[in-house]
C-alpha cells in the first residue's frame, strides 16, 4: 500500500527553518484578493507596508516552500500520485499575532491516518514558534483517494450540523481569472490549479482554485465584516472543503455570529451556491 501508516505514524517530525518579510505578507493578501479598491484605508491595512497587519491565514503559506497537501505526501510512509490527492479540511490556531518579518522554526508530522474506505485520509500538523514562543498550530487533512479499505480507523465524521435561520451577515466576493494563478506565487505550484491535462487527469473540467485561497479570502471576509477588520482579533479558523471554486466565479459567504464564534458556509453563486466550504468555524476575542 502507497501509504505505510506504520511508518508514517513512527516517523521522526521534520523541522524546518522559515522567514518572512512584509512583501511575502502583501503578496499572499494581494493573493487572497485583498486591495480592490486599492486606495480604501481598510484594504491599505493588508496591501501598504506602513500599514500591514498580518492575516492569521498566512500562517499557511509563511516561509515558502511545499504547502500541506503536498507536504504531507513528502513524509516517510507515503508514495502517492498527486492527481489522486485533495486537501480535505484545515484548522489554525494562532498563538500571539503574527509579526510582519519573522524567523521562525516549523515542526511537522502526521499524526494519524484514517481510513475512510474509498480514500486514506492523512493528518499533518504543524506547529511554528520564534524566539518569543509559538506562534501558530496548523493542521491539514490530506484525502488519498483510492487508498483506504485496509480496516483502519475511520477517524471523527466530517459532518457538520446545518445553520438554521437566516445569517447574520451574508457577502459576495468575486474571484479573479487569474486568481489562482497568482495565489500560486506565494508556493503552491499543484499544476491542478494552473495546468489544464493536470486538472483533467485529476478529474476536473479545468484548473481550480486553491482551496487554502477560498479559505484566506473567507477568513478576510469575516475579519472585514464581523470584527472590524482587526485581524488580532481572530484565535481559531477552521473549515472543511465541500467542494472547489473555479476562478472567475464569485462566493457567497453567509455568516452566523455567536458568543465568541462566525459560523461560515461558502457555495458557489454561479453553480446555484454549490457547497465549497462547510463546516467552517472562527474563533475570536471579544472587545
Amino acid at each position: 500500500m502507497p501509504v505505510d501508516t506504520a511508518r508514517a505514524l513512527a516517523a521522526a517530525p521534520r523541522t524546518t527553518d522559515i522567514s518572512w518579510t512584509p512583501e511575502d505578507v502583501q503578496l499572499y493578501h494581494l493573493g487572497i484578493g485583498a486591495g480592490v479598491p486599492a486606495t480604501d484605508p481598510r484594504e491599505l491595512r493588508y496591501t501598504l507596508e506602513s500599514r500591514l497587519h498580518v492575516l492569521p491565514s498566512f500562517a499557511t503559506v509563511a516561509g515558502g516552500g511545499a504547502p500541506g497537501v503536498i507536504a504531507a505526501l513528502s513524509m516517510p510512509g507515503v508514495d502517492v500520485d498527486l492527481a489522486r490527492v485533495l486537501h480535505g479540511a484545515q484548522s489554525l490556531r494562532v498563538h500571539r499575532p503574527l509579526p510582519v518579518r519573522a524567523t521562525a522554526t516549523r515542526t511537522d508530522r502526521i499524526t494519524a491516518v484514517h481510513d475512510k474506505g474509498k480514500a486514506a485520509v492523512l493528518v499533518l500538523r504543524g506547529d511554528a514558534a520564534d524566539a518569543d514562543g509559538p506562534l501558530w498550530t496548523a493542521e491539514a487533512q490530506v484525502y488519498v483517494r483510492g487508498e483506504g479499505g485496509w480496516g483502519g480507523d475511520r477517524g471523527p465524521s466530517a459532518d457538520a450540523p446545518e445553520e438554521r435561520g437566516a445569517p447574520d451577515r451574508t457577502v459576495e466576493r468575486p474571484v479573479r481569472e487569474d486568481q489562482a494563478l497568482l495565489y500560486r506565487l506565494t508556493g503552491d505550484l499543484n499544476p491542478l490549479h494552473a495546468d489544464p491535462e493536470f486538472a483533467h487527469r485529476a478529474g476536473f473540467d479545468r484548473p481550480v482554485l486553491h482551496g487554502l485561497c477560498t479559505y484566506g479570502m473567507t477568513l478576510k471576509a469575516v475579519v472585514d465584516t464581523l470584527l472590524d477588520g482587526d485581524v488580532t482579533r481572530v484565535r481559531s479558523w477552521t473549515a472543511r472543503f465541500a467542494g472547489v471554486t473555479y476562478p472567475g466565479e464569485t462566493l457567497r459567504i453567509r455568516m452566523w455570529r455567536g458568543d465568541g464564534t462566525v459560523r461560515v458556509a461558502v457555495g458557489a453563486v454561479e453553480r446555484g451556491d454549490a457547497p465549497v466550504l462547510a463546516g467552517a468555524t472562527a474563533e475570536f476575542t471579544r472587545r
